[in-house]
């Protein structure tokens, strides 16, 4: 626990401190975000924004799980796994497609940086190697920080892929999660918010994996997850991170975090979501997200089929804004719909453990 605590606290320590410094940097090399026309006209007025923000997310991750490390030498904790090490390469990987994107879009001095095609190589070249490499290491229980089976709370043991299946997974959930979280980083505040809710959940589900664990902890219920602590850590980290650059970036935005910062967030929910083997209870815990993916995908799909728009603008976030809503009040609402979400995830989370043992 007290690692956790140490993760947490330094990554929000680096996170907050270095924004500010970012944000004097970027404006002075004119890193200003560009705003596209066609989104709603009140947000004509963030154009120059800086941008790129995330580099201080993944800096308040990385630093907040390495010191948490340090700090373990002190009283003989476990360094870093194997399963820690992946997620935060995945989540890197992702933020260094959208530190390209971002860069792309400042330099051109436009709306768009990297095309779809480039994006998405990016994005499976990514997952490909972190797949690959889940199934691979297996620890001192016979585990790897991936499994072949598909998984709600633990693995469903009736749903089993190949190898080169669970690749292919793997780039599903990869590119589902990064974008998700893409398009809610929309309005001032609103996917780092969220993102410090469900990380917040998962902290407390990887740690109460690692208090019932099947290679320490062998009785009915138990948890077949390598390295649940280490997994702790980097949730612990991330939601810290998180939390620091919302002080600058909370309504009116200072800085945003750029597609560095959302690419490389969704890739750790992917990264989580395969090595706690909690692949469908992350769609409940990350409902927000999905809801602001599903929008994009109902309104391009109607209005293909009938011309005709089912939210003025999506993702609906926009709908609301544009239906008289303060972006601050959607702001606001979103978050308790993420903490909604994430309460519900725990308590299915939770119900499961209580069947699982007979109660």
């Amino acid at each position: 626990m007290r690692q956790i605590l140490f993760a947490a606290g330094i990554a929000l320590a680096v996170s907050i401190l270095l924004t500010p410094v970012l944000i004097k940097t970027f404006s002075r090399q004119g890193f200003g975000q560009e705003i596209r026309v066609e989104g709603p006209a009140s947000h004509q007025s963030k154009r120059g924004t800086p941008t790129m923000g995330g580099v201080a997310i993944l800096a308040g991750i990385w630093a907040g799980y390495w010191g948490s490390h340090l700090i373990g030498v002190g009283y003989e904790a476990d360094g870093p796994s194997v399963s820690g090490l992946l997620v935060l390469a995945l989540t890197t990987a992702l933020g260094g497609v959208g530190f390209l994107d971002d860069f792309i879009k400042i330099r051109k001095q436009r709306n768009l940086g990297l095309n779809a095609t480039g994006k998405y190589v990016g994005q499976v070249a990514a997952a490909v190697i972190f797949g690959i490499l889940c199934l691979k290491f297996r620890g001192g229980s016979d585990l790897t920080p991936g499994s072949t089976h598909l998984s709600y709370v633990r693995d469903v043991t009736t749903v089993a892929m190949g190898s080169i299946a669970f690749v292919l997974f793997c780039c599903f959930v990869v590119i589902a999660w990064s974008n998700s979280v893409n398009l809610t980083d929309g309005l001032d505040g609103l996917a780092a918010g969220s993102m410090s809710l469900v990380l917040g959940a998962y902290v407390i589900i990887t740690f109460w994996q690692y208090r019932n664990a099947c290679g320490t902890v062998p009785a009915q219920g138990c948890y077949n997850v390598r390295d649940p602590l280490d997994l702790a850590l980097i949730c612990a980290a991330g939601a810290g991170a998180c939390i620091g650059f919302l002080w600058w970036n909370a309504a009116p935005a200072k800085i945003f975090m750029g597609d560095t910062g959302s690419l490389a967030l969704g890739g750790l929910l992917a990264g989580l979501s395969i090595t706690t083997r909690t692949e469908l209870l992350m769609v409940v815990i990350g409902a927000l997200f999905v809801a602001e993916a599903a929008s994009v995908v109902i309104q391009v799909a109607v209005f293909r089929s009938s011309r005709r728009r089912v939210f003025r603008m999506a993702p609906f976030h926009h709908h609301f804004e544009l239906a008289g809503w303060a972006e601050t009040t959607v702001i606001i609402r979103f978050w308790l719909l993420a903490a909604i979400a994430s309460a519900i995830g725990l308590a299915l989370f939770y119900s499961e453990y209580l069947s699982a043992i007979g109660d």
